[in-house]
């Protein structure tokens, strides 16, 4: 089985995010970049596959050579060899095709991508990219198992979740509870060791129209100071309630 990773290089969650021109970019001075954590759930479900099925595991990223070392890290973890488009990361859809022309060049059966990105939060590529590639997709992937040419996997919805069957080729959304986050693994000294002997290919992107554009970034507004009541004056709470919270 050949399965595919996508990789998204992401600010460390707990970075200060600062924003440049005009709040119209993103600063990325003094941020620390990590795998998205919807990508490292769906990278160690693929060793689980490669340990106990032999497959082939590949792992993909958009973007310059400041995202290398984030591939490095997934084949510290286990991955066989890494790809990096280089092409900047403008928007979903043109992600979305870089990635199908990986995946259709790469003829892979499997298509693990996070169900979303923590930078931008956008949800959409992953179902784009099926689109693409003319894929069978399952967003919000939870749990995965193959046999042979067909997948069963299951998917959180509201209320519970749904399990599905399908066949390959197949692309899924994953998060949390397609691995928990007891599984996943830390690259040690000879991951680490052995991922500076494993190919990371570099490859021009391809052209893509920009269909969205970021016109502005705000931070979310600063939280307002708390107002302490004692416990004895109800009706300075009702008051407050009622005219400053408006919810009574």
């Amino acid at each position: 089985m050949n399965i595919l990773v996508c990789i998204s290089h992401v600010p460390d969650t707990t970075s200060k995010i600062n924003f440049s021109d005009n709040d119209t970019k993103f600063d990325t001075n003094g941020v620390q970049f990590v795998i998205n954590p919807n990508d490292e759930f769906g990278l160690t479900r693929a060793m689980w596959f490669k340990e106990k099925q032999g497959a082939q595991v590949t792992v993909v990223n958009i973007g310059g050579a400041e995202t290398e070392p984030t591939l490095r890290k997934a084949l510290a973890i286990g991955a066989d060899a890494a790809i990096r488009v280089n092409t900047e990361a403008t928007d979903s859809f043109s992600v979305a095709k870089q990635l199908a022309k990986v995946a259709q060049d790469g003829n892979y059966d499997l298509v693990i991508a996070g169900r979303e990105s923590i930078d931008y939060n956008g949800g959409m590529v992953p179902g784009m990219l099926a689109g693409l590639i003319d894929a069978n997709f399952v967003n919000n992937c939870i749990g995965l198992e193959i046999d042979g040419d067909t997948a069963k996997a299951s998917r959180e919805i509201d209320g519970g979740k749904e399990t599905v069957s399908t066949k390959l080729p197949l692309v899924v959304g994953g998060q949390k509870g397609l691995v928990e986050e007891s599984d996943l693994r830390i690259p040690n000294m000879r991951g680490i060791m052995m991922a500076r002997k494993k190919p990371l290919n570099v490859v021009e992107g391809i052209d893509s129209n920009q269909e969205t554009t970021s016109i502005k970034f705000e931070k979310p507004a600063p939280k307002g100071a708390v107002k302490l009541v004692s416990e004895d004056n109800l009706d300075e709470l009702i008051s407050l309630l009622h005219n400053e919270a408006k919810v009574i």
